[in-house]
């Protein structure tokens, strides 16, 4: 039996899920990553957006510590951080391009990037964006895990340094995410924080289908949407929904819909967090098309790929509830069997195992200034 490791993950947020993705998504990897014995320290930047808004402030998985100064989490945990068997930093960390040279410079056995925004990076690094990550740093990890699979691994290592690029997908913690059994609320419905270039899919995937079924009840929860949109009638607007509400909200839908920004589609094999744990809960699942989606997914048999509004309002009118239930039943299957927090550990767990304990090469970059 192999020991448990020791794992320093730093991230945007674990604490608050509000307007970000990430949260769910490290709770799933880490649940996991604790069920199968292992030990994480998550240090997450204490920034005020989230701080007004912490659904989960003392996880009873892992060890959570906020930080406000580069300095001082540097100076507090200098030691765990070199005595853990791998060090991971993901995308969006506040000050991202310093924090990862001041860890580098400590040498950890084991440094590596988790980027849970793959397509988006990558985007943000052709134009010259360097936000979070410089393109100098990804030589310096021993490892990428990225959000998406496909050929973006072979682009992150060819186009872009990247010593080994490793698909990681997001995963969903199964006992958290099933069927409440609850009545339906709604006919259709979408969960996701608003985003530009979502908004012409939520428009002709929901919107449309809204008006031109007024007999039927639709949802959209999540924050930031503008004012100015114009809902139908029948559009319920929730501003933010927590995660320890997910599971009912998407239990009272008869199908709910999946968008996929447009990075992602152009990347493919990006699935969504939202994606598995809409098919955890036994919700019959609408959504945009992208590559890779049918691999995950069985178009027609685990999920309805819609093309456009008459793709939608055929399968709310027609798809018996025979034909919904069994589109729920396959796509769970699928979940449980692939895409749990535990599968996902335990892909993690392994891919650290397989890397060479020598810590970052000597051509680590300098670190620079601080703007704590």
């Amino acid at each position: 039996m192999t020991s448990p490791l020791d794992i320093v993950i730093l991230g945007l947020s674990l604490s608050s899920s509000w307007g970000n993705g990430h949260a769910t998504t490290y709770r799933a990897l880490i649940g996991g990553l604790h069920a199968e014995g292992h030990r994480v320290l998550f240090l997450e930047r204490d920034v005020p957006w989230y701080a007004a808004h912490r659904d989960l402030p003392d996880p009873d998985f892992c060890q959570l510590v906020h930080y406000s100064d580069i300095d001082e989490m540097i100076e507090n945990h200098a030691d765990r951080i070199k005595a853990a068997e791998a060090v991971i930093i993901g995308s969006y960390v506040p000050s991202g391009v310093t924090v990862i040279d001041r860890i580098a410079a400590l040498k950890p056995r084991r440094l590596c990037f988790y980027d849970i925004d793959t397509p988006v990076t990558l985007a943000k690094l052709d134009r010259g964006d360097e936000e979070y990550l410089a393109r100098r740093q990804l030589a310096t990890f021993d490892a990428c895990f990225s959000f998406s699979g496909g050929e973006v691994l072979a682009r992150l290592e060819r186009r872009y340094g990247a010593r080994k690029a490793i698909a990681l997908y997001c995963s969903v913690d199964a006992s958290r995410y099933q069927a409440t059994g609850e009545p339906f609320r709604w006919d259709f419905g979408y969960l996701g924080t608003y985003s530009s270039d979502r908004q012409p899919t939520l428009e002709r995937l929901l919107v449309e289908p809204a008006r031109q079924l007024p007999h039927l009840s639709f949802v959209v929860a999540g924050p930031q949407y503008p004012d100015n949109i114009d809902w139908p009638a029948n559009v319920e607007r929730i501003e933010h929904l927590p995660p320890a509400d997910h599971p009912s909200f998407y239990s009272r839908q008869r199908f709910t819909l999946n968008v996929t920004r447009s990075d992602m589609i152009a990347a493919g094999w990006s699935p969504s967090v939202r994606l598995f744990e809409a098919a955890a809960c036994g919700t019959p699942i609408i959504s945009d098309d992208w590559p890779g989606l049918e691999e995950l997914f069985a178009d027609g048999q685990a999920i309805i790929i819609a093309k456009g509004s008459d793709h939608v309002i055929d399968a709310l009118t027609k798809i018996s509830p025979d034909g919904r239930r069994a589109l729920a039943s396959a796509a769970r299957a699928t979940v449980l069997e692939r895409h749990t927090g535990e599968v996902r550990a335990r892909e993690l767990a392994a891919a650290l195992r397989e890397l060479p304990e020598e810590g970052v090469n000597d051509s680590a970059p300098e670190p620079q200034s601080i703007s704590a």
